[in-house]
C-alpha cells in the first residue's frame, strides 16, 4: 500500500517548511525511518523521514519550493503499485486534506464534475484552490503568472498571498527603470517566524523598561582569575550574566513567570533563553536549570548551543520553553537597548557594553568599568 510523505510539523510552532535538499530520488529504494529530506523550519534544518518502506515514486515539492505543515510532498510505494496520475487527489476528486497543529484544514479543490464547454476552459486555467482564485480576482493577479506550490503544483492562498502584482506603466516610464534598481528577497522561514512572534510581542503585550547601570569591576577581577586557572572554556562577561541574572530569578520568582491567558505561570527552575544572531534573524537557545550550572557549565554549553544556531543545528528542545531571556549586544559596543519580550515569558534583559567611565565612589572621582542593563517587563506579570 502506497505511503503519502506530508510535510510534518518538525518543531513546535511550525507552520510550513522550506524543501532543501532531497537525499532520495524518485526510483530510490527507501526503508521506514530513512532520511528522505533536509527542510528548513522556523527555526532550524530538520530531517523528514519515511514512515513507511518501498520506492519514492513520485516527488510534488521541489528543492527549494515552500509548502504547508499537512501538505503532500511525495509518494512511496512498490515498485509495480499503482499510485494514479495524481496520488494528491481521493476517490471524490478533491486535494487529499490534513490538518496542522492550529486546526486549519488544507484548501478544498472544485470537485472534476464540469460539463464539455467548461472543460476546455478548464484545461486553460492554472490548477488552483477556490480561494486562492477569489484572492486573485480580488487583488487583480493573473493566476498564469503565479507557481504553485500546493500538492501537484496547485495554487493556494499563500501563492497569491505572496505573489507581486505586475502593473504594465507607459513605455516611457519602463525605460526610465532600471532592472537593478531593487533586489526582491524571498523570505526565510526563520525570518518569517520573527515577523510573525514580534507582532505577537510589541503590540499586544504591555512593555514597560526599566534601566540600570552597574559596576563590572569584581566581575571582571572574577573573570581574569577563572581564566587564569586554564581549567575548562574561557569565562565570558555574558556567561557571568546569564549565571547572576539565574539567581536573581530564583530570589525574584515573580519575573520567572509566563502570561498565559487566565492564569500566570510561576516557574521554580530556571531556564535561561539566550539570544543568539544568525545569518538571517535570531534564535534564542535555552540553558536549562541555569540557576544550578556553575560557570564553567554555563560556558560551555552557551558556546556549544550558539555554534549549533548558527549552523542551524538545534533540535526544538534547545530552543523551546525558555522562562525568561538575556540578549547582549555589549560585543558591538551598543551602551543600552530595549529588547522585545518573546511570549509567553514576563520579561527579557538587555545587556549594553562594558566601559570605563568616571564615577563618583566614597567621594572620590575614579575610572571604573560600568555596564548598562535595560529589563523589558511585562505588565500583565510584572507590576511597575
Amino acid at each position: 500500500m502506497a505511503t503519502k510523505v506530508f510535510m510534518e510539523a518538525l518543531s513546535p510552532t511550525m507552520e510550513e517548511g522550506k524543501v532543501l535538499t532531497w537525499h532520495k530520488a524518485e526510483g530510490d529504494t527507501v526503508a521506514e525511518g530513512d532520511i528522505l529530506a533536509e527542510v528548513e523550519t522556523d527555526k532550524a534544518v530538520m530531517e523528514l523521514q519515511a514512515r513507511g518502506a518501498g520506492v519514492l515514486r513520485r516527488i510534488m515539492a521541489k528543492e527549494g519550493a515552500t509548502v504547508e505543515v499537512g501538505s503532500l510532498v511525495a509518494v512511496i510505494a512498490a515498485p509495480d503499485e499503482e499510485i494514479g496520475e495524481d496520488e494528491g487527489q481521493d476517490d471524490s476528486g478533491r486535494a487529499a486534506e490534513r490538518q496542522d497543529d492550529g486546526g486549519r484544514a488544507a484548501e478544498r479543490q472544485e470537485t472534476t464534475t464540469v460539463s464539455p464547454a467548461r472543460s476546455e476552459l478548464s484545461a486553460a486555467r492554472p490548477k488552483s484552490s477556490p480561494l486562492a482564485r477569489r484572492l486573485a480576482a480580488e487583488r487583480g493577479i493573473d493566476l498564469g503568472s503565479i507557481q504553485g506550490t500546493g500538492p501537484g503544483g496547485r495554487i493556494i492562498k499563500r501563492d497569491v498571498e505572496t505573489a507581486e502584482v505586475v502593473v504594465e506603466a507607459p513605455a516611457s516610464a519602463v525605460a526610465a527603470v532600471s532592472d537593478t534598481d531593487f533586489e526582491d528577497v524571498p523570505l526565510s522561514q526563520i525570518r518569517k517566524t520573527i515577523a510573525k512572534r514580534l507582532g505577537q510581542s510589541l503590540g499586544p503585550v504591555p512593555h514597560f523598561f526599566l534601566t540600570a547601570e552597574v559596576d563590572m569591576e569584581r566581575a571582571a577581577d572574577t573573570r581574569a582569575a577563572l581564566n587564569a586557572l586554564e581549567q575548562g572554556p574561557r569565562i565570558s562577561y555574558n556567561d557571568i550574566i546569564m549565571k547572576v541574572v539565574a539567581i536573581a530569578l530564583r530570589q525574584h520568582p515573580a519575573c520567572n513567570a509566563w502570561w498565559q491567558d487566565d492564569h500566570i505561570r510561576y516557574f521554580q527552575r530556571v531556564h535561561l533563553g539566550m539570544a543568539v544572531a544568525v545569518e538571517d534573524g535570531l534564535i534564542t537557545p535555552v540553558i536549562r536549570d541555569a540557576h544550578l550550572k556553575s560557570l564553567r557549565d554555563i560556558a560551555e554549553e552557551s558556546k556549544s548551543l550558539a555554534e549549533r544556531a548558527r549552523d542551524r543545528k538545534l533540535i526544538p528542545e534547545e530552543y523551546t520553553g525558555a522562562t525568561f531571556s538575556v540578549s547582549n549586544l555589549g560585543m558591538f559596543d551598543i551602551d543600552q537597548f530595549t529588547a522585545v519580550i518573546n511570549p509567553p515569558e514576563a520579561g527579557i534583559i538587555a545587556v549594553g557594553t562594558i566601559a570605563e567611565k568616571p564615577v563618583a565612589l566614597d567621594g572620590d572621582l575614579v575610572v571604573r568599568k560600568r555596564m548598562r542593563l535595560t529589563m523589558s517587563c511585562d505588565h500583565r506579570v510584572i507590576d511597575g
